[in-house]
């Protein structure tokens, strides 16, 4: 049974704490600068809302200062081999789209995907970061995770994607997937920081498929 959620809406059509994804949604959707954050508890929720969006959303716009700590845009100099890489193989732009998420260390592919019949490397690699979150989430476990897309780190931050994909019957597979996607970055909180792979220091990415 999943647990209950609290919605801390800061700024939004009417601002307060709600109980349901699909209230907090009405709240915020298409409400410019809109703010808002899951809780699990109502007492965390009710603190939250309290202390204001500054102290828990960012100064001055829309990223957090944890959020900042999970999307690092310059690399550390070390690897850390305690993670999961992931990576997109597409044939064609758009066209066959696959991802998998291996372990940093072993390469041992711990999930895949695919292939899906029409989309882009970019939509292919948002997919494989908010699916490593997803696996991650359930076992509970703030491992980092390796991309080498500044695009779709962008777009999990933004919980949004930027595409010039159209939405018809040769693209339904993906942009349901991406429906389903961005719907879990607004439903789930995460500590994981999410890092850009050095392929000039490194290497490909471990989760390359070796299509280059």
């Amino acid at each position: 049974m999943a647990k209950q959620k609290y919605y801390v809406v800061w700024a939004g059509r009417e601002p307060g704490i709600y109980t349901s994804w699909a209230e907090c949604q009405h709240q915020t959707k298409g409400f410019n600068q809109a703010k808002f954050k899951s809780y699990t508890s109502r007492e965390q929720a009710e603190k939250a809302f309290k202390e204001g969006w500054k102290k828990h959303w960012g100064q001055g716009g829309s990223n957090s200062s944890a959020k900042s700590k999970r999307f690092v845009s310059e690399t550390p100099a070390e690897i850390d081999y305690d993670s999961i890489s992931v990576d997109v193989g597409t044939r064609g732009n758009p066209g066959p789209v696959e991802y998998q998420g291996v372990d940093t260390r072993t390469g041992e592919v711990i999930f895949s995907y695919g292939p899906i019949r029409k989309g882009t490397n970019n939509l292919g690699e948002f997919l494989a970061i908010v699916h490593a979150l997803a696996y991650l989430h359930k076992q509970g476990s703030n491992k980092t995770i390796y991309t080498d897309s500044v695009n779709a780190m962008k777009w999990v931050r933004e919980k949004k994607v930027s595409t010039t994909l159209k939405r018809d019957a040769s693209t339904e597979e993906i942009w349901t997937l991406i429906d389903r996607a961005i719907d879990w970055l607004h439903r789930h909180s995460y500590e994981n920081k999410i890092l850009k792979w050095d392929t000039k220091r490194w290497g490909e990415i471990k989760a390359d498929y070796g299509r280059k």
